[in-house]
């Protein structure tokens, strides 16, 4: 019997979801045509489970992308709530560049499971764009960037992050662009 997608999981049935995203965002990451078995091996679930949480290998990959989004998503508010706007927006664009990073290593196994006729489209990107538009809005009021800045401007300034090669040591380079984003989001701020 098929779950119905708004019905929560049980709690044991939540794990072994979780627990398969995690093996196969590494996995796939690693190699965009890991066999299925060996995720779910890994991921210590026997097959039916697997293929009752995820029947295709695009089910998966999809789901994957978008929980990893949803989850960059999800840490707008928490990082509003204990730190300055500025502060929280420069936070969240860390993990929004690990995002990119998993992304960059998943890009094979996306566009297998959405070039072929008939596959699902890719998730759209509506929670990370709210996300950007709540912590820049923050930041605007709390006079720590310039007016005006829009998610649309953010994610243009900074797609050089999807260009850098995730298989490289990422982290100091993104960090040194973030921190040139943050640099000229204050320029012209109010309280600059």
């Amino acid at each position: 019997m098929r779950q119905n997608k708004d019905t929560p999981l049980r709690s044991d049935a939540q794990r072994n979801r979780e627990r398969i995203l995690a093996v196969a965002l590494e996995e796939l990451t690693r190699a965009a045509d890991v066999p299925l078995s060996a995720i779910a091996k890994k991921a210590g679930v026997g097959q039916g489970t697997f293929y009752r949480h995820f029947p295709t290998r695009e089910a998966l990959v999809l789901e994957i992308y978008r929980h990893e989004m949803q989850q960059v998503a999800d840490t707008a508010a928490p990082l509003l709530e204990s730190r300055e706007p500025d502060r929280a927006l420069r936070e969240w664009m860390d993990r929004l560049a690990r995002f990119a990073m998993a992304k960059a290593g998943l890009a094979d196994a996306i566009r297998q499971a959405t070039s072929a006729p008939g596959q699902p489209a890719k998730p759209g990107h509506a929670p990370v764009t709210e996300a950007a538009e709540l912590l820049l809005r923050a930041a605007e009021e709390a006079g720590t960037i310039r007016p005006g800045v829009t998610a649309d401007d953010l994610f243009l300034v900074i797609g050089g992050l999807w260009t850098i090669d995730p298989r490289t040591d990422w982290q100091p380079r993104a960090t040194r662009l973030l921190d040139f984003v943050m640099d000229g989001l204050r320029v012209g701020a109010p309280r600059g």
